[in-house]
């Protein structure tokens, strides 16, 4: 028993992987494949990578959302837990990095659960907003440019359902929220995000200490 959550060594961290992880094969590949590319820190953690499997299971989730997709693995995650005629829409700024999860995708069995839409997340959430698709979406992961953290939550909150959750990654910035020298755009913006969701009514909120932080918001 613990009164706070303990500090998470690498030995620690280790014995964690080697008794909870179930990753499949193909998602371990691409994961791998994605660790030399020389952005590799925008990838999530295996673990967090099974525990959103876990949440979007758990939801029964049919029609998901993801802000920010980078080579693919959350999105493979995600559409590996959907079932056979669930969706995920994923938003990508760019198909520069996309195309690199691509092939696992389809090894997967999985391209037809993802709808890849490149261009201005913001503006494709509009659209979505625009053809009625308010609430007919149970999970929405954020994972993109911190300054657009806001206008992206509070698109996928008008898109989810009551009871939906959306999953913010990137709370802690590495650590540098909780430094005040740090006063780059990025840990700037989160602070302000992380202020402002603890004292939005609209949601229910839990921070879970895993990765690089990731706070799920439940819509109320």
């Amino acid at each position: 028993m613990s009164t706070r959550t303990i500090e998470m060594t690498d030995k620690l961290y280790n014995y964690m992987l080697d008794v909870s992880l179930r990753e499949p094969d193909v998602m371990a590949a691409l994961r791998k494949l994605t660790a030399r590319h020389p952005m590799s820190t925008m990838q999530i953690s295996p673990e967090q990578a099974q525990f959103m499997q876990m949440r979007v299971r758990r939801l029964g989730a049919k029609r998901c959302i993801e802000v920010g997709t980078f080579t693919g693995y959350s999105a493979l995650a995600v559409a590996l837990a959907l079932p056979k005629k669930g969706k995920l829409v994923a938003l990508d700024i760019s198909d520069e990095y996309t195309q690199i999860g691509m092939p696992f995708w389809e090894k997967a069995g999985v391209e037809k659960k993802i709808d890849l839409r490149i261009g201005p997340a913001k503006k494709s959430l509009n659209k979505m907003i625009k053809k009625g698709e308010q609430g007919r979406y149970d999970f929405a992961f954020i994972d993109a440019d911190k300054p657009g953290y806001p206008d992206y939550f509070e698109r996928c909150l008008k898109l989810l359902r009551k009871g939906g959750v959306i999953a913010v990654d990137n709370i802690f910035m590495n650590g540098d929220v909780v430094d005040g020298r740090k006063r780059g755009e990025n840990p700037v913006a989160m602070r302000a995000f992380n202020e402002m969701l603890k004292n939005d009514k609209r949601v229910e909120l839990s921070l879970v200490p895993i990765g690089d932080g990731l706070t799920l918001a439940m819509k109320c």
